[in-house]
């Protein structure tokens, strides 16, 4: 029997023409090399195809939804899509450093005992000419192991996904197909929903190296739903306080919902510096 590849980098890519062949590339030059690159196009109205199509290398699949399916939708897809026994999920307007997969990789395989549900790095925020900005992590952390209560409850009292974005997260595909898809119930913390909800298998591990480079742009889905997103944190921790495996307190509630409604005018404020 054949098996498949090691991990599966999926795009889910919607209007991408601009900058999905820079983000292909940084995929290629992975040192890492035993991994297949799914791309699914959600039935784009640019050129998004004809910029895929123009990479030959055997390790890309292609494929194009025949009706839009949406961001939840295509996220899905590509966990479908996946044969890797790892799994990212990488926007199509992000960027991986070249040793991002080699080194999350070396942190799952070294999990013998698979008590990690995920490992996930710092990231840099970068404009749309790819010019970095800042670099964001995991406050107050180093390298190393978190515990999943520890790291929920920081989230819930920062207000924000201190976790980060998708391309800053690998999985095993696994656990991944145990978790279930992925849910836009509060669009702007889909990532996030659901890495709580990977959170309740296992540990995370953090390395403060910044491996994946997340892009802010005025395509962007977070920016387009940006008013909406304290309120969608807010629903989500409130319900996810439900769970008694995350310890999350009425305090923790009070000041995460004040932190969220904070952190809204903040990054409303960054992206209109960034975006002029």
């Amino acid at each position: 029997m054949t098996s498949g590849p090691l991990v599966s980098v999926c795009i889910p890519a919607y209007r991408g023409e601009s900058h999905i062949a820079e983000t292909i590339r940084s995929v290629l030059a992975q040192t890492c090399r035993d991994f297949e690159l799914v791309v699914v196009d959600d039935n784009s109205p640019d050129g998004t195809a004809g910029v895929v199509e123009c990479f030959a290398d055997p390790r890309i699949r292609f494929l194009r939804n025949p009706a839009k399916l949406g961001p939840e939708g295509n996220w899905n897809r590509c966990l479908a899509e996946a044969r890797g026994k790892y799994f990212k999920l990488l926007p199509h307007d992000d960027l991986l450093h070249p040793d991002c997969l080699r080194r999350q990789v070396d942190v799952l395989e070294a999990d013998t005992a698979q008590e990690l549900a995920l490992v996930f790095s710092a990231r840099t925020m970068i404009n749309a000419a790819s010019v970095p900005q800042t670099v964001r992590g995991c406050p107050g952390h180093r390298s190393g192991r978190i515990a999943s209560a520890r790291l929920v409850r920081q989230c819930v009292r920062r207000g924000t996904n201190v976790i980060g974005e998708p391309g800053c997260v690998l999985m095993r595909r696994a656990l991944a197909e145990r978790n279930g898809p992925f849910s836009a119930e509060y669009a702007y913390v889909t990532d996030l929903e659901y890495w709580f909800r990977l959170l309740l298998h296992g540990d995370a591990w953090y390395l403060d190296d910044a491996l994946a480079s997340f892009r802010i742009s005025r395509g962007q889905w977070s920016v387009a739903i940006g008013r909406g997103q304290s309120g969608d944190f807010s629903r989500f921790v409130a319900r996810a306080s439900d769970r008694p495996e995350y310890g999350i307190s009425a305090l923790d509630l009070a000041i995460g919902h004040a932190a969220a409604r904070i952190n809204n005018v903040l990054r409303l404020l960054f992206y209109r510096f960034v975006l002029e």
